[in-house]
């Protein structure tokens, strides 16, 4: 399992137009979005049941999940990441 995470292949492909990354091209792209995606409905679900008592916390950890999307899908684009007008991509 840990050769397909050190895969040193490309998971993301960047934008046509903008700034960052497009699209997962690869299993793992498509793995990291879907945890993203599952951990900040998770944290808004237990903010919600929390009523609000623990709302700095959950978003610290939202503010954490994110900073590690953008981190690892920056590291794993194809080419790097620049202001696009959609002539190459």
């Amino acid at each position: 399992m840990l050769h397909w995470i050190l895969d040193r292949r490309p998971w993301f492909l960047p934008k046509r137009f903008g700034y960052g990354a497009g699209w997962p091209i690869a299993p793992q792209g498509w793995v990291l979005l879907a945890s993203y995606l599952a951990g900040i409905v998770g944290l808004a679900v237990l903010a919600e049941r929390s009523g609000g008592n623990a709302l700095a916390g959950v978003a610290a950890l939202m503010a954490l999940l994110t900073a590690i999307l953008v981190a690892v899908s920056k590291a794993r684009t194809r080419g790097e990441w620049r202001w696009r007008w959609g002539e190459d991509a």
